[in-house]
């Protein structure tokens, strides 16, 4: 594929692990497009998912955002399509933001086939594409692209290669690549540690033209539902259960300012508290989990599609070290 030229730009992705972003900072160092986990499995939401894309929307950044992918098939794809698609309609939907989404697509601990993992991965971007009337773009890893056959090149490839001299090697889905995450080990100022890299094949201005002119409209329903015409139209309709309000009741009345605070106060407690139940895979059990998946594939020892507690990684490490994963 091509190598990264100086006119290129520059770009992040983020999750919660990068902890509290200070987006103006971010985008002051030269940072024009940041990708923004929103969720992973068919169940969970990363928990800084909203206050980024809020954070880098009022820094002036292009956002989009990605799904980490476990689907195994068919119907667990859509799910895990449906899923991402609900949590952007709570920013407003994909549309309203600049990058499309992205299906980050990097690991088979279920041993699927070639053959099954091109199903379930169109089985997903079909689903969200319906959904959210955006063509999805794929992320995945330069070895883990190889499992790709030549149906899914007509998907915008952001792809995984860390070396500042080799650049991704040529798919038999894709020659070129639009994004490439070039290092995960960058340091860009309004982030604390390590961030993801990225860079676009292209100016930012091509950027932002790339994906401005216009997603698809959502597929249309399978029967488009008619108005309903009255057989005389100078007679006002009735309502068929006239019981029933014409109008939403009123909801009851706002918090107060103190109330609000104390609500808050409690959400963020409860959210902390989640994050921790629900994690997903620290770095430091990675080794751990997925040894612990392969033991068996056919009956996995245990599912991680909503996240799990830091004291159940913390559980498989302990295990692993003492070589209970091994055959």
């Amino acid at each position: 594929m091509q190598n990264r030229t100086p006119g290129n730009t520059q770009g992040i992705d983020v999750s919660r692990y990068q902890g509290n972003i200070d987006w103006p900072k971010v985008k002051a160092s030269g940072m024009t497009f940041v990708f923004i986990k929103a969720t992973e499995g068919r169940t969970y939401i990363d928990p800084n998912f909203k206050k980024n894309v809020t954070g880098a929307l009022a820094a002036g950044m292009m956002v989009g955002t990605y799904h980490f992918f476990r689907g195994t098939t068919v119907e667990i794809a859509k799910a895990e399509a449906a899923h991402y698609a609900t949590t952007l309609n709570s920013i407003g939907g994909a549309k309203t933001l600049q990058l499309p989404p992205v299906l980050d697509y990097e690991n088979n601990p279920d041993n699927l086939s070639k053959a099954q993992m091109n199903t379930v991965a169109k089985a997903f971007l079909t689903e969200l594409q319906r959904l959210t009337g955006v063509k999805p773009i794929i992320y995945t890893g330069n070895a883990f692209a190889r499992n790709f056959d030549a149906s899914l090149g007509s998907y915008d490839l952001w792809i995984a290669r860390y070396s500042n001299t080799r650049v991704p090697e040529d798919q038999s889905a894709w020659k070129r690549w639009t994004f490439w995450q070039y290092t995960d080990s960058g340091k860009v100022n309004g982030i604390s540690g390590n961030v993801d890299m990225n860079e676009f094949s292209g100016t930012a201005a091509q950027l932002r033209a790339k994906y401005a002119a216009g997603a698809p409209s959502p597929l249309p329903p399978t029967k488009p539902i008619e108005p309903s015409i009255p057989s005389n139209p100078s007679t006002p309709s009735v309502p068929s259960n006239p019981s029933q309000p014409t109008a939403p009741p009123k909801g009851g009345e706002p918090m107060t300012a103190e109330e609000k605070a104390a609500f808050d106060a409690l959400k963020a407690q409860v959210d902390q508290l989640q994050a921790r139940q629900q994690m997903e895979v620290p770095v430091w059990a990675k080794a751990a989990v997925d040894a612990a998946l392969a033991y068996d594939t056919k009956n996995p020892l245990f599912s991680i599609d909503n996240g799990a507690s830091y004291d159940f990684y913390r559980f498989i490490t302990v295990m692993y070290r003492r070589g209970m994963f091994k055959k």
